[in-house]
């Protein structure tokens, strides 16, 4: 879980920066570093999830090669 919030902090640090580089705006550059690392980090634990779970299991549907 670590790893997760220390990415989440990371994410967002850059997409503020992105964004506000790209409006000029605190208030749409704070916007975007709330919302899009936040969806960002619940995909990328769904993400870890599902991909050890096809490790776990031998020729998971044909994804793997055996």
């Amino acid at each position: 879980m670590a790893k997760t919030f220390s990415f989440a902090i990371l994410h967002m640090t850059v997409a503020f920066t992105v964004g506000y580089i790209l409006s000029g705006s605190l208030l749409v550059g704070g916007a975007i570093a709330l919302v899009e690392p936040a969806v960002n980090t619940v995909v990328y634990f769904v993400h870890e999830k599902v991909w050890e779970r096809i490790r776990s299991e031998p020729c998971a549907g044909g994804l793997l090669t055996c």
